[in-house]
């Protein structure tokens, strides 16, 4: 078994924190509204409970899939592509969706999987289309978005999935959680444009 190191895992617990505290915060706040019993309220209310949760629900699974021991959640693969999409939901709008496109992969690419579409999903501004898919026994992940994407992010990620990665920040846990998984994997980086990233590893 592959143990994290305590830097790793202090980036991905603070990674977690951070992606979950502004829901939380919000469903503090409605606790709050309605304590004070102002009805005025009530229709607001309603809506920042039932979006915050479902945000905080999707992305409390799809954490505990990516991130956390080996079940058999994993195992199966149209849960894992349902959790990642779900996920993404999370994180896009209506008007710049983030659609993913799976293709067949393995569950010995599973954990891989939701873990590249979250460090592509971290590049995207404003939507765009994820393809993730095994090919020959390598995870091939890309990324096509509407317009353009963080380039320092997609800088920073490709230091990383090659193994140089110096940038120690909690947004990057994906791609260093990725690299410990596979740490003897070749990988091949593609920065074509400021639209288009992809990643080949295995």
């Amino acid at each position: 078994m592959n143990m994290l190191s305590p830097s790793v895992t202090e980036l991905i617990c603070t990674r977690i924190s951070h992606d979950l505290i502004g829901n939380i915060g919000a469903v503090s706040n409605a606790v709050e509204l309605l304590e004070e019993g102002d009805m005025d309220f009530l229709d607001d209310i309603r809506s920042i409970l039932k979006t915050s949760s479902q945000v905080l629900a999707a992305r409390l699974k799809f954490f505990r899939m990516a991130f956390g021991a080996v079940n058999a959640n994993i195992e199966d693969k149209n849960l894992v592509v349902k959790t990642t999409e779900d996920y993404l939901k999370t994180i896009g709008n209506q008007n710049f969706p983030i659609i993913l496109e799976a293709g067949s992969f393995s569950a010995a690419f599973a954990k891989a999987f939701m873990l590249s579409a979250m460090i592509l999903a971290d590049m995207v501004i404003k939507g765009g289309k994820i393809m993730i898919y095994e090919e020959s026994g390598r995870l091939c992940a890309k990324l096509s978005a509407s317009s353009r994407i963080a380039g320092q992010k997609a800088a920073a990620v490709a230091d990383i999935l090659a193994g140089s990665g110096e940038e120690r920040s909690a947004q990057y846990a994906p791609a260093f959680y990725l690299r410990s998984l596979m740490p003897a994997a070749p990988v091949q980086i593609n920065l074509a444009d400021e639209e288009n990233f992809s990643f080949v590893i295995g």
